[in-house]
């Protein structure tokens, strides 16, 4: 129907609906004075100063407190809603605009009385904007102007909402174009359809319309309109849509029951008549679509009467609009139009569930609470009053329909498009909404009607029916023939209740939402052809899974004795067999093929594609599944590669082994009170894991007197060992000194005699050094640090000149704190996070991949991106938490880029230990501390105030960047995963753009340790001096441990070139490391002999002053890196010095 209803209002009657002056101009009130609009100061006597508030005023302050969570909830809901609503000027344009259409179409001349297959009249290069298979009809047609012409819809009842403004009108066509069975076999649409062809050819004739188009109303086939807009600028301003409908009493309703049938088969496959006495199926789809325009003015009237003297009506219905809008519900056959939004709205009120006193927000809150909790998928409604045995009942309405809402005339369904996975989403959808609604920590306001929700951010995984003619064989196999009639053909429409059925069923347990896209049809011109049914493109599905059953690999089905059992073999076909459980049980089962977590994962894909080709014959090829396409950049070693998981396991079980024989050591003096991880494969979100490896002693020189080893020259560069810091805290004692330095010493005595004993008692291999002591264990290297937990606070003891003692912090105690205290509680708390989302992991490793691609690791801290994919997944509103990596990356970028990082903190919630009184003091801290706060500020429950994450970068010139190529990436992986038939290159995002560069330093891969971990892996590398960790080779000498020679050179480079210039590399596998120029650097400085390095001397004004020596730092770059560098090129063009 029309896409949101009012009145019934006559043209004409509009014509008087303007006050006209005798000059014909119309009458306007007085031109306001140019102060109005600017707030000028009001003075106030002090009576009326301390009055007391009116009732009104304290109702709103009532209301503002029970409903609105603050003052501001209220004030952005009335700004959005002026806003959205349409201005006055405009409103005069489009009543114009109107009277001219409403003139033209009064103009449109008659034809004679043709058969309907008779189409010779219809001028050349008009095409009927209907599909008409078969051909053959019975049935005349001849053209009559229209008995009224009505303005319907949302734009009179005041809920006509921007950017889109539709305005309907009802073309009334009179009794005499119809015959006594025009109901039966599709005479009716066709008639509507030359109709609208006629006038549409007339229209097109104006100078009037900048376009005169045909659009199926909500991309159903049956039902074309006509598109009219205005010419040259105005063309956005309005789209008029012209609708066609049959005068009362043209067709008798109880012929169009939804039991009926009015679709013969024999008509339908071509045949010449019905056989006699063969039953006939009912065609409820398709009646209720004739029934749809023959109660139009019905529920007009039933919606003007409801809205009459009630603003909070409308305003309801517009934010209900804008929410529906934002979740991409509120277009394509079967979706919840905001005509369905008004329905709804006047239902409550016709129910009582409200009335007429309640604003806009209480309107919307209602109808949300409504959809959340009521199902009209089994228990529908009607806003029919009881009109006896005459009508249909809502099991008469359930037995033919998916979704069931029934109009005042108790005759139309509604929601007859819309599939059950369609309102489902809507429901889950509402009840999400309402729990934003509910939580005071989030605004509730930006998540819910300011955040579009696209398939791709919204579901863990989406796949596409590429091709949709597929359905076509789809229906012959599961012998729909009758629904492709009761749906005109559209076997699109006919097939896809059934395919979501089938795959819930085999999906069960393993999915929360299973849901499509709506399938639209864009506007076409009325020269051309009407759009097929594979027109719409690909079909898109999405799938919410659920993170405690989705990567089951065991289908358990019935045991074998059972009736069940047959049925269950017959779903999964050859993929059923039998299998003997521990409990001695014989069942059906079916078992999926996934050795690793990032294939488990993918168990939903296995289950679809062979669900679809078993039953649907939809072949694989047909199927586009994007649930993991980025996982790929994280994936070493050959396929079938997995993405690192049971990797980290395997770390943190060791981890876990030598916490357990540092707890039970004997002979220290002091005991050990915790031992904490503080490395990121700890925490799982280390980007490529340590692998447990042993040295190859041909690779290495020995160094004899300290059993280590050295890499040889000649040689590759051996592969990167990083160790993983874990402290261990030493208990407090009464001998501990309380001086700095003999803290040190004794620390360091700790270290040496931990390496003894674990040595002594465990066999381990360990190597002291005076702040850490290196342990190989199980191929891997611990790196242990001793901490006592008095020392930050001695680090901060300062003696004043009269001998007093104060506290203040210290750089050295902050480098102590964060390392002893904030790195273990962030580790221990994210190892919870991935407890209980086993996705983080990987979007995060994802997340700081990416980073590092775009050679900006340097720049965030590993801590802080960790930090940043926790609060997707700690407050993941308006999604649901992520339970897919690709899908928790993609809202990262989506989060750096939407994150207002000027003004608020980003507060991440560990453990949840934050009350709401202590985001509103973190939020009033971060307000009055701003300008001297990082620019990028974190706070979690033990760091509220200083953001120590990102104290140290990134600076605004590298957030800003960092913001661009996340704004660019997030563009291109959308455009590339949402298009199937594309070639879905999303490793494009992982290559950065080098020529935004100075200067790119190419490295020689020999010597780049993790040569094999660049985003385009190498065909061919170099042997990197390692065994497995399973050679049988005892590992005696400590292998050579974080040493990656790009970053020692790095380093060297920035000590020396710090002023002049910036360095970015990617650490993963990057062969070029970038450099821009600081334009600082470049200004000419005052010659000093101590400030020469890489400068020259010059003249200014007859001073000397010295400038950059660019040549001679190149060569500096070359020189220094003396076999690592393999060529310095410089982009001399983009210079300006």
């Amino acid at each position: 129907m029309t896409e949101d209803v009012g009145r019934a209002v006559d043209l004409g009657d509009l014509e008087g609906s303007e006050a006209v002056t005798k000059e014909g101009r119309p009458k306007g009130k007085k031109r306001s004075s140019a102060l109005e609009g600017i707030l000028q100061p009001v003075k106030l006597c002090k009576a009326e100063l301390y009055k007391p508030p009116t009732n009104e005023e304290l109702s709103r302050l009532k209301e503002t407190e029970n409903l609105f969570h603050s003052n501001l909830l209220r004030l952005q809901i009335e700004e959005l809603l002026k806003e959205v609503t349409l201005k006055e000027k405009r409103k005069q344009k489009i009543d114009s605009f109107l009277h001219e259409i409403n003139a033209l179409l009064s103009r449109v001349p008659e034809t004679l009385e043709r058969d309907i297959t008779d189409q010779s009249w219809l001028p050349k290069g008009l095409k009927v904007p209907f599909l008409q298979v078969p051909f053959r009809v019975k049935g005349r047609f001849r053209f009559l102007p229209p008995m009224e012409v009505k303005v319907v819809g949302s734009y009179l009842l005041g809920t006509c909402i921007k950017p889109e403004i539709n305005v309907d009108v009802a073309l009334i066509m009179p009794k005499e174009i119809f015959q006594d069975k025009d109901y039966l076999n599709q005479r009716y649409h066709r008639k509507r359809a030359l109709y609208l062809a006629h006038v549409a050819h007339h229209l097109a004739k104006e100078k009037l319309f900048g376009s005169v188009k045909f659009a199926y109303m909500n991309s159903n086939h049956l039902k074309p309109v006509v598109l009219l807009q205005p010419p040259g600028k105005d063309e956005k301003m309005v789209t008029v849509r012209l609708y066609a409908c049959p005068a009362q009493g043209v067709f008798k309703a109880s012929r169009l029951h939804p039991g009926k049938n009015n679709v013969r088969t024999a008509w339908f496959m071509g045949k010449g008549s019905s056989v006699a006495g063969a039953a006939e199926p009912s065609t409820p789809h398709y009646n209720n679509s004739i029934l749809w325009d023959l109660v139009m003015e019905s529920s007009l009237l039933f919606l003007s009467g409801a809205a009459n003297d009630f603003q909070g009506m409308r305003d309801g219905v517009c934010l209900l609009k804008v929410w529906l809008h934002q979740r991409v519900l509120d277009k394509g056959l079967g979706c919840f139009s905001g005509f369905l939004a008004s329905m709804l709205v006047a239902y409550l009120l016709s129910k009582h569930k409200i009335n007429k006193v309640m604003s806009g927000y209480q309107v919307l809150r209602n109808a949300l609470q409504f959809l959340a909790t009521t199902d009209l998928s089994t228990s529908g409604i009607s806003l029919a009053k009881d009109g006896g045995d005459l009508l249909p009942t809502l099991a008469d309405f359930h037995g033919a329909f998916q979704v069931v809402f029934v109009d005042p005339s108790g005759l139309v369904n509604l929601c007859a498009d819309m599939t059950a996975g369609t309102y489902k989403q809507i429901q889950f959808e509402a009840r999400h909404s309402m729990e934003v609604l509910d939580d005071k920590m989030v605004d509730g306001f930006q998540l819910l009607f300011m955040t579009s929700k696209p398939l791709i951010q919204t579901f863990d995984h989406v796949f596409y029916l590429k091709h949709v003619s597929k359905l076509q064989a789809a229906c012959k196999k599961m012998q729909l023939l009758n629904k492709l009639m009761d749906h005109g053909g559209n076997y699109v429409a006919a097939t896809l209740p059934f395919l979501i059925t089938l795959l819930e069923r085999g999906l069960a347990q393993r999915i929360l939402l299973l849901t499509h896209t709506l399938p639209q049809i864009p506007p076409w011109p009325i020269s051309a052809e009407p759009p097929k049914h594979k027109d719409g493109g690909p079909l898109s599905f999405g799938l919410l899974l659920s993170p405690d059953f989705a990567t089951s690999i065991l289908e358990k089905g019935p045991t074998a004795d059972r009736p069940e059992a047959v049925e269950f073999r017959q779903f999964w076909g050859e993929r059923s067999e039998l299998r003997r459980f521990q409990d001695g049980a014989i069942c059906e089962a079916v078992l999926w093929d996934a050795p690793n977590m990032s294939q488990k994962r993918l168990i939903p894909e296995q289950i679809i594609r062979h669900l679809l080709k078993l039953h649907m014959d939809i072949p694989e090829s047909s199927i586009c599944y994007t649930g993991a396409l980025l996982e790929s950049v994280i994936k070493l070693g050959r396929e079938p590669a997995g993405t690192g998981e049971e990797a980290m396991v395997s770390i943190v079980r060791s981890y876990d082994d030598l916490s357990r024989k540092l707890w039970n050591l004997e002979g220290l003096p002091l005991t050990v009170t915790a031992v904490q991880a503080a490395h990121p494969a700890l925490r799982y979100t280390d980007v490529f894991p340590p692998v447990p490896m042993k040295p190859d002693y041909t690779y290495h020189a020995r160094i004899k007197d300290r059993e280590s080893l050295l890499p040889l020259a000649e040689k590759p560069c051996p592969a990167f060992i990083a160790p993983m810091k874990v402290i261990c805290h030493m208990e407090g004692s009464g001998q501990w000194p309380q001086d700095k330095e003999a803290i040190r010493r004794i620390k360091a005595a700790f270290q040496l005699q931990l390496a003894e004993l674990l040595h002594q008692q465990h066999h381990l291999l360990c190597r002291p050094a005076p702040t850490y002591t290196e342990v190989y264990k199980d191929g891997y290297v611990f790196h242990l640090q001793v901490a006592y937990h008095r020392e930050p606070q001695i680090l901060k003891e300062v003696i004043t000149p009269e001998g007093m003692r104060k506290y203040q912090d210290t750089e050295e105690s902050h480098q102590l704190e964060r390392e002893t205290l904030h790195l273990p509680f962030l580790t221990s708390s994210l190892h919870g996070l991935q407890q209980q989302h086993p996705a983080f992991s990987s979007a995060c490793r994802l997340a700081k991949r990416w980073i590092s691609a775009q050679l900006l690791s340097d720049s965030l801290s590993e801590e802080c991106v960790d930090l940043l994919v926790a609060a997707l997944f700690l407050c993941p509103a308006p999604f649901t938490a992520p339970s897919c990596p690709q899908v928790g990356f993609l809202r990262f970028l989506h989060l750096l880029t939407t994150f207002d990082w000027k003004n608020s903190p980003l507060i991440v919630n560990l453990n949840a230990e934050l009350k709401d009184a202590d985001y509103v003091e973190i939020k009033n801290d971060f307000v009055a501390a701003r300008p001297r706060l990082p620019v990028m500020f974190i706070a979690t429950p033990r760091d509220r105030q200083n953001s120590v994450w990102t104290k140290e970068g990134p600076s605004v010139q590298i957030l800003q960047r960092l913001l661009v190529l996340a704004l660019e990436s997030l563009r291109t992986l959308e455009e590339q995963l949402a298009d199937p038939l594309g070639s879905q290159e999303v490793k494009m995002v992982f290559r950065p753009p080098l020529d935004f560069y100075d200067v790119l330093i190419h490295l020689n891969p020999k010597q780049i340790p993790r040569h094999m971990e660049a985003v385009d892996r190498p065909v061919k590398s170099f042997s990197r001096g390692m065994l497995k960790s399973n050679a049988s080779v005892k590992t005696s000498v400590f292998p050579v441990v974080n040493y990656d020679p790009v970053q020692f050179y790095l380093q060297e480079l920035r000590e020396a070139f710090s002023e002049l210039a910036l360095f970015f590399y990617n650490k993963h596998g990057g062969e070029v490391i970038g450099v821009l120029w600081k334009p600082s650097g470049f200004e000419p400085q005052p010659f000093k002999a101590s400030s020469m390095r890489g400068r020259m001397m010059s003249t200014l004004n007859t001073k000397p002053v010295t400038v950059p020596n660019v040549e001679a730092v190149l060569e500096d770059f070359q020189v220094l890196g003396e076999g690592l560098v393999k060529s310095v090129e410089a982009h001399t063009e983009k210079w300006s010095i």
